[in-house]
């Protein structure tokens, strides 16, 4: 009995940005492809974020394709479009792209399999589908494992609970009931400020304050960006040239080589252009010194302090004393938060004091009392970077699974590829800039690297890559070695894993986007130093 010839030349997972661009891209040059989408629609976290608020933290049009088929007949409403902006707007893409022939919607893919004999990868589907590729990409971005702490009683619980990335996708009406938030990330302070609006009563429960920056939410018309359009081109390449994938680069080397006036005019231009620009655009040496760093928070911390009437709480939201220092968790954008607080329906539990103790019928206990509630929003965040990965059962040549492969901590090379798990390459994920990077701009240039490789691999007649263990160790290193010079491990974060119990803490993202560039230009003009390439017919 002959092996069966593969389905695929690539099987793809996710349909957000970085997958929907392999497609396209993949498909333009003559990949046999496939795209598999757990989800009924296009968008990746777009199709599941819509939750009251939710909305994108990056601008227009930073946050778009660069491909002028997309752009030049579009236009946003907002600045930030919200959720549903960001629907049609992926409808748009699908149009433009004709996508959806090549992606299998409502397909969970559960595990995967390598056939070293038959250099395949079997992809299990939850269907019970078998799909055999030659190439295995993985696109599920750094935010697809919801993350749902162990709280006792929580399926006691006699309300409507719901984590933000599982809404209800027909929605969920919040008008007239008493609203617990548990968490204050990004989807917490999106809920929060809808909810302040609607309910009875809002409770946020909060453990650690978050560092929120002013979005400065704008009104874009059709003729403003039809306008604009001229510099697109111009835009879209600057974005590439930054360390952020963003459309502006640091202000300066460092914020404590320049007078009190000078530091203090650039953070109130910092802050009104809103967005990232604070966090992001700042002096390069924010994130690196800690006496930097002290400056750009005491100026956080006083705008938002000014915001807030009651002192207690402006205490809690924006302590005289930083949590740990400014912009090592990735800041969420508000509009109303922290004015939402001088509301009489909006309540804050510091759970430093007050720690939940379980979640009864009613509502959530903590050490000082019982909080009722009609609905409980868990806005408690994700297995961040690597979960959506290893939540799959992926079995590699010696039948290791990829969780098993990375229990002591995430070992990849270019944060595209581990060994022993052949012809499989994920994008926007582990060591790699994704959590740094704005999402189109990674899936872009990352994506790129990806298409050119897969492309290099067809003309000679390569069938089988794979990262070396030297390689990995070598990456693994830079990683830490440039974690170390900044303050990103004196937090916490989901960008250390800290906020999963048993989760090997480390930093999971690579810091500096053309850092991370000259790494993969450095192995692939170097023959693609750091794997093995065999051709079909070899070993």
């Amino acid at each position: 009995m002959q092996d069966p010839v593969a389905d695929f030349d690539v099987v793809i997972v996710g349909a957000g940005f970085a997958g929907l661009y392999q497609l396209h891209r993949l498909r333009s040059l003559g990949f046999n492809t496939v795209l598999l989408e757990a989800g009924s629609g296009l968008g990746g976290i777009w199709h599941w974020n819509c939750y009251p608020g939710a909305r994108v933290d990056s601008n227009v049009p930073i946050y778009e394709f660069s491909d002028e088929a997309v752009w030049r007949d579009w236009s946003w409403e907002e600045r930030f479009p919200d959720w549903r902006a960001l629907r049609a707007y992926f409808a748009h893409v699908d149009a433009t792209w004709d996508l959806s022939r090549d992606i299998r919607f409502d397909t969970r893919v559960e595990g995967a399999v390598w056939e070293e004999g038959r250099r395949q990868w079997r992809v299990l589907t939850a269907h019970g589908e078998r799909i055999h590729a030659r190439f295995f990409v993985i696109c599920t971005g750094f935010a697809s494992k919801p993350h749902l702490p162990d709280f006792g009683g929580l399926d006691s619980f006699e309300g409507r609970c719901h984590h933000t990335a599982q809404w209800p996708q027909d929605g969920l009406d919040m008008n007239g009931l008493r609203v617990g938030i548990i968490g204050t990330g990004a989807s917490g302070v999106q809920v929060t400020q809808e909810a302040a609006r609607v309910a009875t009563e809002v409770t946020v429960f909060q453990r650690t304050p978050i560092l929120a920056l002013a979005m400065q939410q704008e009104r874009l018309t059709p003729e403003q960006q039809d306008e604009a359009k001229a510099g697109y081109p111009e835009t879209f390449r600057r974005r590439t040239q930054t360390s952020g994938g963003f459309d502006y680069s640091n202000c300066g080397e460092s914020a404590l080589a320049v007078s009190d006036e000078e530091r203090l005019e650039t953070f109130e231009r910092l802050w009104k252009r809103g967005g990232f620009s604070f966090w992001a655009g700042n002096y390069a040496d924010i994130l690196r010194d800690e006496a930097a760093n002290r400056t750009a928070y005491d100026f956080w911390r006083d705008k938002v302090r000014a915001r807030i009437n009651d002192p207690s709480a402006a205490e809690l939201l924006a302590p005289t004393e930083p949590p740990h220092p400014f912009g090592v968790k990735r800041p969420s954008l508000e509009q109303t938060y922290y004015d939402d607080f001088n509301r009489e329906n909006v309540s804050l539990v510091n759970l430093r004091t007050s720690p939940i103790e379980r979640i009864t019928a009613n509502g959530v206990k903590t050490s000082d009392q019982e909080y009722g509630l009609d609905l409980l929003v868990l806005a408690t965040g994700f297995d961040a970077v690597t979960g959506g990965l290893t939540s799959m059962d992926i079995q590699g040549t010696g039948g290791e699974t990829l969780a098993g492969a990375w229990r002591d901590g995430v070992r990849t090379h270019l944060g595209m590829a581990t060994a022993d798990f052949p012809n499989l390459l994920y994008l926007y994920g582990p060591q790699s800039p994704s959590g740094f990077c704005n999402g189109p701009t990674c899936a872009e240039v990352q994506g790129d690297i990806v298409v050119d490789l897969l492309v290099e691999l067809r003309n000679r007649g390569v069938t089988r890559i794979e990262a070396t263990t030297k390689a990995e160790d070598a990456w693994r290193s830079l990683v830490k070695t440039i974690a170390d010079m900044t303050l990103f491990p004196r937090a916490d974060s989901w960008y250390m894993g800290a906020n999963i119990p048993g989760k090997h803490r480390e930093l999971l993202n690579f810091p500096g986007l053309q850092i991370y560039l000259e790494g993969c230009k450095a192995s692939l003009e170097n023959d693609y130093a750091g794997f093995v390439l065999a051709p079909d017919g070899q070993t």
